[in-house]
């Protein structure tokens, strides 16, 4: 199971790590609202990742329960230590809801532009916010899973 935990959080982090690479335009960047280039370039690429990508923006859906479910069966053969098991399903879990339930949300409505470029700029914001998040919670998954047993 342990590689396919390993196999899951390291697509994910690649998945996030490209999402990363859009999300940093917002750095260093002050003020209510972002340059319009900097909003329109985030916002097509989220566009297109969670939209119009369909059906292969649903693989990181797969990922994200197949680490889950390997995870918990990890933690039910006691294939590593218990305590690195369980630390590693707790913060896949948060990871995901975290994704699932602000994350995701969040870069839809970036991805429409439908509002105003305050509301955007906040957006783009909180999503980078979300991603560095999610990047050290699974890269601390990946380091607990890669750990000697």
């Amino acid at each position: 199971m342990r590689i396919l935990v390993c196999s899951g959080t390291s697509f994910l982090l690649a998945v996030l790590w490209f999402d990363l690479m859009f999300d940093t335009q917002v750095l260093g960047k002050s003020g209510a609202t972002l340059p319009e280039e900097t909003l329109d370039s985030i916002s097509r690429y989220y566009s297109r990742v969670t939209t119009t990508a369909k059906p292969m923006n649903r693989l990181v859906g797969v990922a994200m329960l197949g680490t889950l479910v390997a995870l918990a069966v990890e933690v039910l053969r006691h294939q590593i230590p218990s305590s690195r098991a369980v630390m590693s399903l707790v913060l896949v879990v948060l990871a995901i809801s975290i994704a699932l339930g602000r994350t995701l949300r969040n870069a839809v409505r970036l991805g429409r532009q439908e509002e105003d470029l305050v509301t955007q700029s906040r957006l783009a914001r909180l999503v980078l916010r979300d991603h560095l998040i999610l990047f050290v919670a699974l890269g601390l998954v990946l380091m607990l899973q890669l750990l000697p047993v």
